[in-house]
């Protein structure tokens, strides 16, 4: 018979050790850490220590150190993984900024290695909170090694002002108005395998056609927001009582434990755009989550979720977690070099964007909530209005687009939006729709000028089942071109719409009373043109201010009319995108030295719109015509 042994029997020597760890078949390394590991499992079955419990300092962190890091693999409770200290890395994140190296233990991380969404998982030394995981080496490492972000740099944005001024001074980037591969945004520099990079955040766009999510790449190349993952929306879809999304759940606020997954909403409502990372610090009112940015924004209003995880997808690629995104739980405020902090219970400040989509079925509807932030709000509408379009029954190759609607800005009418995106071989309709829009909305946003906040974008889309394209093709007058003051004349146009018969558009007008005897041009044009003969292009250096832009929008004529309008001998002058027509020569003298030092131009002939009538479509080219006005009144 086998002799037995209890832990509590064996003495302290090297041959009752030696014997024991044979009759157990396990190393004798195990056996002296029996205890520890006994001691370890009881206190983490109880959850994650809480952030009250005190901070490991850097100073005494040194190789061989075991630690205990929580992060979520499957749903939302934290799971512990054991870490094994490396050492620390002075100066590693910059001047003064050291990273702790880890290697991560046991047999999940071992197997799906660092994965994106795991950054900020809190590790502890004892019950002390030493720092998050967040940053890994290359992308097809063999070895589970992190970068530990220390807790005291975390620590240093949970003491930044809570601010409620949410949007940054950064001007935004005004979008092309045509789809180009080139980027006025820098170029990624591609990192070296060695070097160290933060953790991805997984970017889920829930909702999105595969296109749109293309064009949000696209749009956001080298940002570290252009990396798309599985996942899906959350129950936050649904409007509060004040029409808002995102109702604050106190049973999801109090269910946050570090460790815990969390979701900052880029989008929110019918569609979604939504990064998550792992909560590093907790207390009553705000977080620290990511150990590293998001896009280092600074200052931000985001809304802050829960977050399930689905799955945790191991790849030696791009090993991610699939989430869920869940409850409202307040609003992320600060986007800084070594965390991101939330406050807890608070709303965000978001644009609310609606987008109405008209056709021969029943109208499709889009109510979303967008973030306000320079670099990611006109790109965030525009991948949004160019889905509402691809997921449209009414879509196809022959499908043209008209936009309406309006920007609405806080002490400011309602800007108007009037554009056509007519199908054709030029490209995709839709996107020059959403770029077309995104543009004019870009204008009014980025603008220095603007103070109060915007307030609103409604989008109105019709669609039209062909390509509504019109050439203008002649005009002429149907009276003879001798004429008087004060007589009605009648303007024959022949358009033709796109593959179909010619068709003859018959525009009365009538000839002002006061009009001089001589020659007076008529131009009978598109919107287009119209709009640069009122107000002709002028390259400056000045920004156009808010008031400027606005008055430009309101000027702006339709481009499914054709006009007719009289070139007069007399001044014209813009002034803040209004145009001033027949002025006197006093008051054109008096703006000539204002042309360089402010945004007035000056001509010698004015344009007076005397006649419009529909065109069927979008309508392009012009034709001028002579007029002899003789002295005296006409027979009309």
């Amino acid at each position: 018979m086998q002799p037995r042994f209890n832990l509590i029997d064996v003495k302290p020597c090297f041959k009752a050790f030696q014997l024991l760890s044979r009759m157990l078949a396990l190393p004798m390394v195990a056996v002296a850490l029996l205890p520890v590991a006994r001691a370890q499992s009881d206190s983490t079955s109880a959850g994650p220590p809480p952030s009250d419990g005190g901070f490991f300092p850097v100073s005494e962190v040194h190789r061989g150190q075991i630690a205990t890091a929580w992060t979520v693999f499957t749903g939302s409770k934290p799971e512990p993984m054991q870490v094994e200290i490396l050492g620390v890395l002075r100066g590693a994140r910059g001047p003064g900024q050291d990273m702790i190296l880890a290697k991560l233990k046991g047999p999940k991380p071992e197997y799906t290695g660092v994965v994106a969404g795991m950054s900020g998982s809190p590790v502890y030394i004892g019950n002390k909170l030493l720092g998050a995981l967040s940053y890994r080496i290359g992308q097809f490492s063999k070895d589970p090694i992190a970068g530990i972000t220390p807790i005291a740099q975390m620590l240093e944005v949970k003491n930044l002002p809570v601010t409620t001024q949410w949007a940054s001074a950064a001007p935004a980037r005004v979008p092309s108005a045509t789809p180009s591969a080139s980027s006025d945004q820098p170029a990624a520099v591609p990192l070296s395998p060695m070097n160290f990079q933060a953790m991805e955040t997984p970017l889920v766009m829930s909702g999105f056609h595969p296109e749109a999510v293309r064009l949000w790449q696209k749009q956001m190349a080298g940002t570290g927001l252009d990396q798309i993952a599985a996942g899906g929306g959350s129950g936050s879809s649904k409007p509060d009582s004040d029409g808002r999304f995102g109702a604050i759940s106190p049973s999801a606020i109090a269910s946050v434990v570090p460790g815990s997954a969390v979701s900052a909403q880029l989008v929110r409502g019918d569609l979604e755009v939504s990064a998550t990372c792992t909560v590093t610090y907790v207390d009553p009112k705000q977080l620290l989550a990511c150990g590293h940015p998001i896009m280092q924004a600074g200052t931000v209003s985001l809304p802050m979720t829960t977050a399930d995880v689905v799955e945790t997808l191991a790849s030696p690629l791009n090993a991610f977690k699939i989430v869920n995104t869940g409850d409202a739980i307040g609003t992320f405020t600060e986007d800084r070099d070594s965390a991101i902090r939330g406050v807890l219970g608070v709303k965000p400040h978001m644009i609310p964007v609606h987008i109405t989509v008209h056709g021969e079925g029943a109208d499709r509807k889009l109510n979303i909530e967008v973030v306000d932030l320079p670099t990611l709000t006109p790109q965030a509408i525009l991948v949004s209005l160019y889905d509402s379009l691809l997921q449209n029954n009414q879509s196809s190759a022959e499908t043209s687009y008209h936009v309406t609607g309006a920007v609405n800005i806080e002490g400011y009418p309602p800007s108007p939006l009037d554009l056509w995106a007519p199908a054709g071989d030029q490209g995709s309709a839709q996107l020059s729709a959403a770029l077309q829009a995104d543009q004019s909305f870009a204008l009014l946003y980025a603008n220095g000028a603007r103070q109060g906040a915007v307030k609103a974008v409604d989008l109105d889309v019709d669609t039209i089942p062909r390509r509504a394209q019109v050439q203008l093709e002649n005009a002429r007058l149907d009276t003879g071109n001798i004429v008087h003051a004060g007589d009605s004349i009648v303007i024959e146009a022949t358009v033709r719409p796109w593959q179909q018969p010619a068709r003859n558009i018959r525009i009365p007008i009538r000839l002002p009373h006061g009009i001089s005897s001589g020659n007076v041009r008529l131009l009978v044009s598109d919107a287009g043109t119209l709009d640069r003969a009122l107000n002709p292009p002028r390259i400056t250096n000045r920004n156009v201010d808010l008031e400027t832009a606005l008055a430009q929008a309101q000027s702006q004529h339709p481009a499914d009319r054709i006009f007719v309008s009289l070139l007069l001998p007399d001044a014209q002058a813009g002034i803040n995108g209004q145009t001033l027509s027949t002025l006197p020569l006093s008051m054109a003298n008096a703006l000539e030295p204002l042309r360089t030092a402010q945004d007035v131009t000056l001509s010698g002939e004015s344009a007076v719109v005397a006649g419009q009538a529909p065109a069927g479509g979008v309508l392009s080219g012009f034709q001028l015509l002579s007029l002899h006005i003789e002295p005296g009144g006409g027979l009309n």
